[in-house]
């Protein structure tokens, strides 16, 4: 196998992993210990991996955040799909915690149930919502300019009063090493705690979150389920950690 190949193939994995051990290299591509730590020292080099004892562990580069206006213009058939198969989950009675973002925002306009009750930090998802019919409390606080959403202490304050049967977050990268992680602090600590609110937590993901790592931790794989279009993404890595729900269509 060629030294490119090899590379390729290593770099693949710490993709999909986040670490790769060198014993675990060598079954894999079928050479020596030798050149496996030649292929890990030679991409240490190149700034693409960092070398730890036994073998090496992917580099993260935090990514910056987006717009509301940027972030409506990707992704827009996998967020539809998402935000459809989202809806579907809610029932009648629901009480139900919809955070700010885009992918969050596509689920309003699937919604079938109208006997439900919505909190949201999301000023145009209020908008909407109030448009629908649906009985919505909008958060109080500051507005982020953006991503329309409402921070800070009197929104913390405010959501500690509810308790939800389901929330359905918006999140910025999912990582098997990291978790789920956003850009704001002050954005995460409003998905952090309406996870600790509600019964039941689902974290909204096209394939553009996964393998991506933000500023700011908001909960650990384990705490939420994810809802993703599941054919587009590998997560075989990500089976252990995490209840995942695929919306393909």
């Amino acid at each position: 196998m060629l030294t490119d190949e090899r590379h390729a193939i290593i770099l693949s994995l710490l993709n999909d992993a986040g670490i790769v051990k060198t014993q675990e290299l060598m079954r894999v591509l079928d050479c020596s210990e030798s050149t496996i730590r030649r292929d890990l020292d030679q991409l240490e080099k190149a700034n693409k991996l960092k070398r730890v004892h036994g073998g090496a562990k992917r580099l993260y580069q935090l990514n910056q955040e987006l717009s509301t206006q940027e972030k409506s213009l990707k992704n827009i058939q996998e967020k539809t799909n998402i935000g459809k198969f989202a809806a579907s989950l809610i029932e009648n009675d629901d009480v139900i915690f919809i955070d700010a973002g885009t992918t969050t925002l596509a689920l309003i306009d699937s919604l079938k149930k109208g006997n439900i009750t919505v909190v949201t930090n999301g000023i145009q998802h209020a908008s909407i919502l109030a448009e629908h019919h649906i009985q919505t409390i909008l958060l109080g606080g500051k507005i982020k300019a953006s991503t329309k959403a409402i921070v800070g202490s009197t929104s913390l304050n405010e959501l500690k009063s509810y308790q939800f049967d389901k929330a359905f977050i918006g999140i910025n990268g999912i990582d098997i090493e990291f978790g789920c992680t956003t850009p704001d602090p002050e954005e995460a600590a409003i998905k952090k705690l309406a996870i600790h609110q509600s019964a039941v937590s689902y974290c909204l993901a096209d394939e553009t979150k996964w393998n991506k790592v933000n500023f700011v931790k908001v909960c650990d794989l384990q705490d939420v389920t994810i809802l993703t279009n599941k054919s587009r993404v590998d997560l075989t890595s990500f089976k252990e950690k995490t209840t995942i729900m695929g919306a393909t269509s």
